[in-house]
Parts: C-alpha cells; structure tokens; sequence
C-alpha cells in the first residue's frame, strides 16, 4: 500500500450525499465500492426505499472504483425498485465506471444516463 497519514487505509473510503433533483433522489457516490463498502450503499437505497422514495438516482460520477460486489448492489437497486413501482437511475459521466458498465453489458440492463433526468 502506498500513501501516507489517510492515504493507505486498510479499508477503502466511500462517501454517500444524498439531494433531489425534481422528482428523483440522488444519491451522489464518491470513493470506491467494493466488498467492504457497498454493504453501505445498499442500506441507502433501502432506507430511500422504506421512506417511500420510489424514484433514485445514483451518481457513479465522482466514484473512482467499482467492483462486482458494487455493480451487485446497482442490479439489486433497480430490482427493489423496480418490484415497488419504482425506478432507478445511474448517472455517469465518468469514463472509467461508464467503461466498466458498458464492458460487463450493464449498460443495457440499468437505465445509464450523463446526468439526472430533470436537471
């Protein structure tokens, strides 16, 4: 590991912020979602869910590194969702996660779009 005093972190960071942006919640994802951190965003789309917030947006834009487990909790998202009369929108301008989602075909199944519907 490299990196020095918060550089190297045994466990990675993941930053969550949540806002609205017309009839959407969005939760924007910085940091890296892997094994360790997507337990936490899960929770969020459930916890959105448990309130009644039915439409989720979740911006992988300033989100620098996703793993399967990470793209596990985006397939599970729009099934919740979906299941409730919900839906869900991933957001990506970035090119690295956009790259993985179009490589792994997940492009196709999750509504991907540049920016949230609305803004």
């Amino acid at each position: 590991m490299r990196g020095t005093s918060g550089d190297g972190a045994a466990e990675p960071e993941l930053g969550l912020s949540l806002s609205d942006v017309g009839e959407y919640a969005v939760i924007s994802v910085t940091g890296e979602i892997d094994m360790y951190t997507a337990p936490k965003l899960r929770e969020a789309v459930r916890q959105l869910s448990s309130e009644g917030r039915m439409r989720v947006a979740i911006d992988l834009t300033p989100t620098e590194f996703c793993d399967s487990t990470g793209l596990g909790v985006l397939i599970g998202a729009r099934r919740r969702l979906s299941d409730s009369g919900g839906s869900l929108v991933v957001v990506c301008a970035n090119p690295r996660i956009r790259k993985l989602l179009d490589l792994t075909g997940l492009d196709k199944v999750l509504d991907v779009r540049e920016t949230v519907p609305g803004e």
